[in-house]
This record gives C-alpha cells, structure tokens and sequence, in this order.
C-alpha cells in the first residue's frame, strides 16, 4: 500500500530539487566562465632597472626555510593552506559549489524520506484553509 505524501515531505523533496538545480547549473555556469588558472604563475621583481623572476613559494629553498623555523607541522600547515584556498578559485571553485550543492540537496532528500507522515497535522491545515 503506498502512503500519501505529506505536505512536508512534498515541501522537503522541492526544496532538495532546487538546491540541486540552482547549485548544478550555478557550478556549471562558474565552470564555463571561469580561466584555469596555472600553479605555477610567477610574477616579477623590479629591481633597479633589471626585472628578476619573483621567488617562487614553492620552491624548495621556500620549504626548507618553512620546516627550519616552523618544523614538519608548518609545512604541512602550509601546503593546506594552499590547498583550502584554491578550492574557491577558477575551475575548483565551480567543483566545489557542486560537491557542496549536491551534498545539501542529499541532506535534503533524506530528510523527506525519513520524515513521518502525520495524517492529523495535514487534515488539521486542510481545515483551517476551508
């Protein structure tokens, strides 16, 4: 026997539907416009008048000093830092805007399913509508 859907349920399942299709079509739009921005763009230093490379942060000589003064937990520290903030740039961001989108839209969507029908709330705001 198939139970009739209450009005929260009904309300739950909508609200799952446009979280996910606002966030899909959100990501996918950031996705499209948004420039893969490259690791490992350097930027330049004028000194006097010769322009040098700027010292690139990853280098190797970046991570010893990092790990002498700080040790292996500021390296680590660190490399999550830069991790964390490129989520929310260029193409990851679009990424991340789905994950999170279709995470919430699941939260949702379990959320209905787990819901209980209460017959007597849905006749009691039947009621009152008439």
């Amino acid at each position: 026997m198939r139970e009739k859907l209450s009005k929260r349920q009904t309300r739950l399942f909508l609200v799952s539907a446009a979280i996910l299709l606002v966030g899909l079509g959100s990501a996918m739009a950031i996705y499209l416009a948004a420039d893969d921005e490259a690791d490992g763009e350097q930027g330049y230093e004028v000194a006097g008048k010769y322009i040098y490379p700027a010292m690139n942060e990853r280098s190797k000589k970046y991570q010893h000093d990092l790990e002498l003064y700080g040790g292996k937990a500021a390296v680590l520290a660190d490399d999550f830092n830069r991790w964390f903030d490129g989520l929310w740039r260029g193409r990851s961001l679009a990424v991340t805007i789905g994950c999170i989108s279709a995470l919430l839209s699941f939260s949702f969507f379990v959320a209905a399913r787990n819901a209980h029908f209460d017959g007597n709330a849905d006749r009691a705001q039947e009621e009152e509508q008439t």
